[in-house]
């Protein structure tokens, strides 16, 4: 005799994730997967990490800030300040003593003026931004559009609810979520779960089409509101409506964070570790300084005499730029500069150098001048001093 048995089909990722046998967060990660990329993803093929510099290990602009409005801090990092009233006076370090295991570096935002009442129309924020040409996987404005999980180290003596927006600058649209500091004094662990946008996406080009931003203190005009869970038409009272937060209201409030890492997917993966060369040279896309060496002076390049006065150079760039150079920065005086005489003694600038129109974001032209040190025609090297206050650096920053 033949007995037919039947049972009801089983899904058997979801059993598996039933299972009691601990997995562990890339385990969890691999039977969460739906598709053979997102799985291809998880064990590490390709990069994963969309925020540059999420170690705070580059800072090529210094080390520490004193800062009451917008500023580029560590690199690709900035502190903004919104309104017309600031909220106390901050400084931005890249702090060497104080990071969880597996860092050496985290960025410090420490309150040194208070202000105990913030105005309706402040907000203290660090905000990082992202091209829209980095963000075409995504696949917004597409019913696949995919989720992102956003993750940091997190320490401040405050404890309550932060709070972190994603703005799409392309349609105006935001979404948000909050996360809990518990334990003052202590580095912990966050992650955030977004959903994709099925509604709006971003332009393909090299400009800023996205934003993250953390949210340390709100007056009214930006807390007052709702906070929004799905991508909504931005309204600026629901930016950081559930924010308890206030860095500003003592000079014993900091926060420190580090490990900032925004990537595909519904799980959050361990921080993506870059070497340090391939991190520095993907932050010299957005900013590229020489600084003066206090041992020796520093060689910039070799430049063509224009006049009796004038020698002009070209500065290659390391790596290609995000767009032509928005200005020239520059630090200390005329002495800090060198062109080498016709005898190869190196002669101090009667001015510091100038930009020059033809540089693009591939190579940087400068002009030096020195009264009498050089001749038409003629081939000299342009330097740095050899002290620490002078530097050249150039922007292309978002």
């Amino acid at each position: 005799m033949t007995v037919n048995v039947t049972r009801d089909a089983i899904n058997v990722r979801e059993k598996l994730a039933e299972l009691d046998k601990p997995t562990g967060i890339a385990g969890e990660a691999m039977l969460r997967a739906e598709t053979p990329q997102e799985q291809f993803n998880l064990i590490g093929a390709g990069r994963r990490n969309l925020i540059i510099n999420g170690d705070m290990r580059i800072a090529q602009r210094g080390t520490s800030f004193s800062l009451t409005d917008d500023a580029y801090t560590l690199d690709r990092w900035q502190f903004a300040v919104f309104g017309s009233s600031g909220h106390g006076t901050y400084t931005i370090s890249q702090d060497t003593s104080d990071y969880p295991v597996g860092y050496r570096r985290s960025m410090k935002i420490d309150c040194t003026t208070a202000d105990t009442s913030i105005a309706t129309d402040a907000a203290i924020v660090l905000r990082y931004r992202l091209e829209g040409q980095d963000l075409q996987h995504l696949g917004f404005a597409t019913s696949e559009a995919k989720p992102l999980m956003l993750s940091f180290w997190i320490k401040s003596n405050l404890t309550g609810t932060g709070v972190v927006n994603l703005y799409n600058v392309n349609a105006n649209k935001h979404i948000g979520a909050t996360y809990t500091i518990n334990s003052a004094g202590t580095w912990e662990y966050k992650t955030i779960l977004i959903k994709g946008d099925t509604a709006n996406t971003f332009s393909d080009d090299n400009e800023n089409r996205l934003e993250v931003r953390y949210y340390f203190a709100a007056g009214s005009n930006f807390s007052s509101g709702t906070q929004v869970t799905t991508w909504s038409s931005r309204t600026t009272q629901n930016d950081a409506s559930d924010l308890t937060l206030d860095i500003g209201s003592s000079t014993s409030n900091y926060v420190n964070i580090v490990g900032v890492q925004l990537e595909v997917g519904k799980v959050a993966t361990p921080f993506e570790h870059r070497s340090y060369g391939e991190e520095l040279a993907l932050c010299q896309r957005y900013y590229y300084r020489i600084d003066g060496n206090s041992g020796n002076n520093t060689l910039l390049c070799l430049g063509q005499g224009t006049s009796t006065a004038n020698v002009v150079g070209n500065i290659s760039f390391p790596v290609t730029m995000r767009e032509r150079p928005s200005a020239l920065d520059q630090s200390g005086t005329a002495s800090d500069y060198l062109m080498t005489n016709s005898s190869g003694t190196a002669q101090d600038c009667t001015s510091v150098p100038v930009f020059n129109v033809k540089t693009s974001e591939y190579i940087a032209a400068v002009l030096f001048a020195s009264t009498g040190n050089s001749a038409q025609g003629e081939v000299r090297q342009l330097m740095l001093d050899n002290t620490t206050d002078s530097f050249l650096a150039w922007s292309a920053e978002l």
